[in-house]
């Protein structure tokens, strides 16, 4: 195994005021690494399938300096950790997302903006809606004409990656079309090449939604009217749908007067769903009511005759109680997931709301396979949520929408993955003909390593390991990029 470090990355300096409480996102598996390295020739225990060629990227918060106060998960900088399979053997890179504010720590080698459990007054400046929050690039990866878009769950500028050497391109701009921010899940529809995104901001009332054409430049823009401030994060379409989301999860305005970011779930307001054309104008939204709710993350949308289906993961409490003994015990309060897979019908002939639980499991994180990203599936991939103070995930859950039958790999005692998405291997034919990929880290060990599972018997388990010579922290969302998609890459 060879391994080659790159340019030198300085280690975070010990917090310049010391927390005053234990916070477990600082250590084990959560703890930040700080070298950039390039590593070959992995071990492999198994075999790794040749006709597995592409490539895993995982983004996730990974602190660079220790900054002034209380420390939030989403407080790290992005960092992107990946795999590339070739012919059956495996290269490993991780690099730091170079955002605006990366650089401008960089420059001053030190900290330079406080978390999101302190006041950000202070700090240099955040994204284009005044939150003066450091947008890290931390949360997504997806892929879309050539290269891979970091993006943050509070909306911020996507920042183009290369997929293979990781290399920061820059803040998309989308050929000079596009101004604003966009928030964590953007949808790609590869039969379209179309990007769907939508932003939001602390003082807005409305939704901002708009759609990247497969030539690079922004096609279209509306801006959907809701009551106020609302805190979405994921979307979904159809093949002639896009589906926003207005949630009771809500901006505290006294917080807000004050210069902070705080939200609150109200329990009386209703979960709000907004139908409307892809290339429709707010004119054209129809609403859905549903039972109040908070969802994270989509699995995915479709149309049958008259009506939307909307499956995705639904957590039915987001905030436990209204108050807290202090501010870590509620960022641990949000972080631990309660979260079921769930399904909406929209009936656009009668405006009336469908729902139902499909499963009573706690898994979050879900995907299907991306070439049917909002066309009917049958499988999805799921993280199985830990009974753990912290988020973890101690599975992958393989769930049947036809059957509502589960398949489960468990990872182990004290063995902690990270998002799979489905993995197609080369002529794949169906959503299961494939593999699944995901970082585990062995807590104990203080060690990660890859593990491949056939998309179709994750039950028998790994049929290759490939160890790593560095752990990987545990981290947030995941995508897989094809080979034939590695080689179609459009200039940028």
């Amino acid at each position: 195994m060879t391994h080659q470090p790159e340019a030198p990355i300085a280690v975070a300096r010990p917090m310049a005021q010391p927390e005053q409480e234990h916070n477990p996102y600082t250590l084990g598996v959560f703890a930040p690494v700080h070298e950039e390295i390039t590593a070959e020739d992995l071990p492999v225990a198994g075999t790794i399938p040749k006709d597995l060629n592409g490539v895993y990227l995982r983004n996730g918060p990974n602190r660079r300096f220790a900054a002034p106060g209380r420390f939030h998960l989403f407080d790290g900088d992005g960092m992107v950790h990946a795999i590339h399979f070739e012919n059956g053997r495996a290269r490993y890179r991780n690099r730091y997302v170079r955002t605006r504010a990366f650089e401008h720590e960089s420059g001053a080698d030190r900290a330079l903006w406080t978390g999101l459990m302190e006041n950000p007054r202070a700090n240099p400046f955040g994204n284009t809606h005044g939150l003066n929050i450091k947008d890290s690039a931390n949360t997504d990866v997806i892929f879309h004409r050539g290269q891979v878009l970091a993006t943050w769950y509070l909306c911020g500028a996507p920042y183009g990656l290369d997929p293979l050497s990781l290399e920061t391109l820059g803040a998309q701009d989308f050929l000079g079309t596009f101004a604003g921010d966009m928030m964590a899940h953007p949808k790609v529809d590869e039969a379209t090449g179309e990007l769907f995104w939508f932003d939001y901001g602390p003082d807005r009332d409305f939704f901002r939604y708009g759609i990247i054409g497969p030539d690079g430049t922004q096609t279209h823009r509306t801006d959907v009217p809701i009551p106020g401030p609302r805190l979405p994060h994921d979307m979904a379409i159809t093949q002639r749908y896009a589906i926003l989301m207005d949630l009771p999860l809500v901006q505290d305005h006294e917080a807000r007067r004050s210069g902070k970011y705080r939200i609150f779930y109200d329990r009386e307001l209703p979960a709000r769903f907004a139908v409307l054309p892809r290339h429709g104008e707010a004119s054209t939204v129809r609403w859905f009511e549903a039972e109040p709710c908070y969802i994270y993350h989509v699995v995915n949308s479709w149309e049958e005759g008259d009506e939307i289906v909307l499956d995705a993961c639904r957590v039915k409490n987001p905030q436990h109680q209204t108050t807290f003994a202090s501010p870590l015990a509620n960022m641990l309060a949000y972080m631990r997931l309660d979260a079921q897979l769930y399904r909406y019908r929209f009936n656009l002939r009668t405006g009336t709301t469908t729902e139902a639980p499909l499963d009573d499991d706690n898994i979050e994180f879900p995907s299907v396979d991306s070439r049917i990203m909002s066309r009917p599936h049958r499988y999805s991939y799921n993280m199985h949520l830990a009974n753990e103070p912290t988020l973890k995930f101690d599975g992958i859950v393989r769930f049947d929408s036809l059957t509502c039958n589960k398949e489960q790999f468990s990872f182990g005692p004290g063995r902690w993955g990270s998002e799979a998405p489905f993995a197609a291997r080369d002529g794949s034919r169906d959503e299961t003909d494939g593999y699944l990929v995901s970082f585990v880290t062995d807590e104990a060990e203080n060690r990660s390593e890859v593990v491949v599972l056939a998309a179709d018997a994750i039950e028998a388990g790994p049929i290759a390991r490939i160890s790593l010579p560095r752990r990987v922290p545990s981290g947030f969302h995941a995508c897989w990029v094809r080979a034939d998609q590695l080689k179609g890459q459009v200039d940028r």
